[in-house]
C-alpha cells in the first residue's frame, strides 16, 4: 500500500491552497455543526479536551479529520501568526 507520509502531502496541500479556510477551534466546531466545512485539520500536540471537540464534532457530521503533528507546523500551513490547533476547509 502507499505509505503513510506520500498519502498526507496533497491533504496538506489542500488546506495550504484552499480558497477558504476557517482558523481556530470555536470557528472549526461551529463550521462543523453548521455542515460548512468539508475537511477538519487538528494538532496532535493541542490540548486533548481541544483534539476531542475537533475529533467528536467532524465524526458527527461526517467529515474526514486530518491529523496534523503540531500546533506550530498546522499554524504555518495556515500562514497564521500564532501556533494553531484546528483548522478547516470550507465548502466552495
Amino acid at each position: 500500500g502507499i505509505s503513510e507520509e506520500s498519502r498526507e502531502v496533497p491533504v496538506m496541500e489542500q488546506l495550504k491552497h484552499a480558497d477558504k479556510i476557517v482558523v481556530g477551534t470555536r470557528e472549526v466546531v461551529r463550521g462543523l455543526k453548521k455542515g460548512t466545512i468539508v475537511r477538519a485539520y487538528v494538532a496532535n500536540d493541542c490540548d486533548t479536551f481541544i483534539f476531542q471537540q475537533v475529533a467528536q464534532a467532524a465524526e458527527d457530521a461526517g467529515v474526514a479529520l486530518v491529523r496534523v503533528q503540531t500546533m506550530a507546523e498546522l499554524g504555518e500551513i495556515v500562514h497564521a501568526p500564532v501556533k494553531t490547533a484546528a483548522a478547516g476547509i470550507l465548502a466552495p
